[in-house]
């Protein structure tokens, strides 16, 4: 943090902004994104911005800063959500942005955070935007349903990565194992260059709309798309409270139908050891309608960035300064279970 804190008082000083004489008057806080050719890097960039107000900033009336006075609130690149959690668990992040199958896994010590037990220190300021299953299938490959991934030849990711635990999920829900498909185990990026040259049947993507590798297949007319959809598909719903029922719009990639799927929210999370005042501010300043422009100018994932889906799909507890803010937005708060027994 003191080589943070040196870092942003020298960017204040170029800037023309004034330093307080007292280091206390500032707050510096850190928000876990992932890399910076993604999506959570350049959204949490904007989400920063937005809510900072360092010393001598001008009022917000005045066409200033809307956000916390005295906080420098900083994007930090980091490799995804699971770095977040461990980040926020360890005291090197105050908050961080993670889907919410990996938050739910973490809070409950289960899937890939089996063998390190609960991480009980996470709280939610917000729900922000859905990152949807794609289950990409090579066209003409004769697969049009999930059953028909039997007998093909399919990435569900790497060991360890989200994505592969929620690929696994959805082939139970079907009927399907590790033993019904011949299972390849590559990032989205290997996985889409494998079924261009025809060495892959199908791959399994979870990712905010549009997906570049599916668009670059698409592009070329290479790729279906197929759903998650009937009775199974309701089921895992059911059975796993981080899914939600989503659809990928016709036009989202080039000569590719509307798909019926399912999503997990991109969630923001903070540890629970920061102060209640805070993170009210830090939620109010989220929902500023300064904010509302500069997600809906910045990032195409902004505008699907609102309050009224800020408690969706949420898998653990409210920060109480967000839930106050919620409260007196006259939201519905969720009823969530109490953290389960773990580290922090």
């Amino acid at each position: 943090m003191a080589a943070l804190a040196r870092f942003v008082i020298a960017v204040c000083v170029v800037l023309g902004i004034s330093v307080p004489a007292s280091a206390e008057d500032i707050f510096f806080f850190r928000i876990g994104t992932g890399s910076t050719g993604g999506t959570y890097f350049p959204v949490g960039g904007i989400i920063a911005s937005a809510i900072s107000k360092p010393p001598g900033s001008r009022e917000c009336e005045a066409g200033g800063s809307c956000g916390v006075p005295g906080l420098i609130a900083v994007a930090q690149s980091t490799e995804g959500s699971v770095a977040n959690i461990l980040g926020i668990a360890d005291g090197t992040l105050e908050s961080g942005f993670s889907q919410a199958d990996i938050t739910y896994w973490a809070y409950k010590g289960e899937g890939i955070f089996k063998d390190r037990g609960p991480i009980t220190g996470l709280r939610t300021i917000a729900n922000l935007f859905p990152e949807s299953v794609h289950i990409v299938v090579r066209r003409n490959a004769g697969i049009h349903s999930v059953a028909d991934l039997r007998g093909k030849r399919v990435s569900i990711d790497r060991e360890g990565s989200g994505t592969r635990v929620d690929a696994l999920l959805i082939l139970k829900a079907y009927g399907l194992t590790l033993k019904d498909i011949e299972a390849v185990s590559v990032a989205s990026g290997d996985a889409a260059d494998m079924l261009r040259e025809g060495t892959l049947d199908a791959f399994i993507m979870v990712v905010g709309t549009p997906g570049k590798a599916v668009a670059d297949l698409a592009e070329d007319s290479l790729i279906d798309l197929v759903p998650v959809t009937g009775p199974p598909a309701e089921r895992l719903m059911q059975t796993y409270p981080f899914f939600s029922r989503d659809r990928i719009r016709a036009g989202t990639y080039f000569n590719v139908a509307e798909t019926e799927t399912v999503s997990v929210g991109a969630q923001w999370l903070v540890s629970a050891r920061m102060p209640e005042s805070l993170i009210y501010g830090i939620t109010r300043a989220l929902w500023h309608p300064n904010t509302r422009r500069l997600l809906d100018s910045g990032h195409p994932k902004g505008k699907q960035i609102t309050l009224a889906s800020a408690l969706d799909g949420l898998v653990v507890p409210l920060h109480p300064g967000a839930r106050r803010y919620y409260l007196e937005a006259g939201l519905d708060i969720p009823d969530l279970p109490d953290p389960p027994g773990g580290s922090n």
